[in-house]
């Protein structure tokens, strides 16, 4: 490839899916006779499955590291656990055969030789099909399920993941290979030190393939120099064209191509034979997603305190929250909300608009812009005009029912998009790099 087209974007005209299996989450519909289990095995290999039958490129695992909290309990209404991922992941290499393993690990309450040891061995069970989404977390909360606690500063995260990150890869870069033996890897720095040889050969494709969320300047600037593949929080196209164009900018300044890496934006879809049906569907979706004791519990984080005696469809309440600051025990979407300043700002809102609590939470956790709601023909139209700008590389796709939240989109909507010619008709390779046309790594 010249230098001028390193530096040049060039769109696809091609998307991808991805299906990510969420954790806890307000987008899941738990009590729909529908709904299936959440921990058992047959949920995700009926899920996984369908994926591979409409060629989605990965399956990606949400984990959580500790229960999130209600009140200081364990919540009830969201999911208490979930298998080991990479024992999940796994376990359904042995039932697929194309599709990209992803298990989200955290860099802050793992060790860099372990982790490349595990993702490896992964990846070479699967055939080359293994990821790992990066993470990382500084809370003392999710620490003290940990030897360490909560020891890393908030400024800190992304320079330790950093570190974590290129150990992993120099540990996966000196694998044995037909010129010579497996080389030692030494690294000491300010968390860890590491003096590790290699125990595994490479993969078919390498070594792992790097996804990354993170969407701070810091985040993007990290994902650029470092990820293959952006999980991205702009599924908007406006948006999302104005995310390329920033992480193009970032990834060039790291001294990599501008097609180097790739944009898989988090959406979810609610889908009909018309737009009027499917208009219907997600009313209805939205009311099983967000139910009364839903909707209490949401305003009981904020508030901190029980609002059990308000009606859900009623206003909101005319008390104030006894918290500040909320806490980071319900995860990244509750922590360090200013409580009482939102407290006036949503009762302002709610009585302007004339919502209930339940209509104000419904709004407040739809998705609006990560949702993708019509027909299967004109929701197909709509991605094309993102393959066409090359706006994203695909989408991650977090079901609103498990197991069978995807058989609409592999049944209906992939066949359109085939149609468009903006959609694979197989799989490319046998390997998650080749299938999303990532740039080969050299010896």
């Amino acid at each position: 490839m010249t230098k001028h087209n390193r530096a040049k974007f060039q769109p696809s005209g091609k998307i991808q899916f991805g299906v990510f299996f969420q954790g806890v989450n307000s987008g899941t519909i738990w009590k729909a006779p529908e709904s299936g289990s959440q921990t058992d095995f047959e949920s995700f290999r009926r899920v996984v499955q369908t994926a591979e039958r409409g060629l989605f490129a990965a399956f990606f695992l949400g984990e959580g590291l500790r229960l999130r909290e209600h009140l200081g309990r364990p919540h009830a209404l969201d999911v208490a656990g979930r298998p080991d991922a990479q024992t999940m992941l796994a376990a359904l290499a042995s039932v697929t055969k194309n599709i990209g393993l992803v298990a989200t690990q955290n860099t802050t309450y793992n060790d860099p030789a372990d982790l490349a040891h595990r993702l490896s061995s992964l990846d070479l069970i699967s055939g080359g099909r293994a990821a790992w989404n990066v993470v990382t977390t500084d809370n003392a909360w999710t620490g003290a399920n940990f030897r360490r606690g909560g020891y890393l500063d908030h400024a800190d995260r992304y320079k330790h993941a950093e570190a974590f990150v290129e150990t992993a890869k120099r540990i996966w870069d000196s694998w044995e290979t037909p010129a010579g033996p497996a080389r030692r890897v030494i690294h000491s720095g300010q968390h860890y030190t590491v003096d590790v040889t290699p125990r595994l050969p490479r993969s078919a494709q390498y070594r792992p393939v790097l996804f990354q969320a993170g969407d701070s300047p810091e985040g993007r600037d990290f994902a650029a120099r470092q990820a293959d593949v952006i999980f991205s929080a702009h599924p908007k196209f406006d948006d999302a064209v104005e995310f390329r164009a920033d992480i193009v900018k970032r990834s060039l300044a790291a001294g990599r191509a501008a097609n180097d890496v790739k944009i898989m934006p988090a959406s979810e879809f609610i889908l009909a034979a018309t737009d009027v049906e499917a208009r219907e569907k997600k009313e209805w979706v939205r009311s099983l997603q967000i139910g009364p004791q839903q909707a209490i519990a949401y305003l009981e984080q904020f508030w901190g305190r029980e609002l059990s005696e308000y009606d859900p469809d009623g206003p909101l309440p005319d008390i104030d929250p006894v918290v500040e600051e909320t806490s980071e025990t319900r995860g990244s979407g509750f922590h360090g909300a200013k409580a009482r300043q939102l407290a006036d700002q949503w009762r302002a809102e709610a009585k302007d608009k004339g919502l209930s609590i339940r209509q104000f939470v419904t709004s407040r956790t739809a998705r609006v812009d990560a949702t993708f709601t019509g027909s299967y023909s004109a929701v197909a139209d709509h991605l094309a005009e993102y393959a066409r700008v090359g706006a994203v590389d695909g989408f991650n796709i977090s079901p609103w029912l498990i197991p069978t939240g995807l058989d609409d989109i592999v049944n209906h909507l992939v066949p359109e998009l085939q149609e468009r010619g903006v959609y694979p008709t197989k799989y490319a390779g046998s390997t998650l790099r080749g299938n999303l046309d990532l740039p080969s790594i050299a010896e």
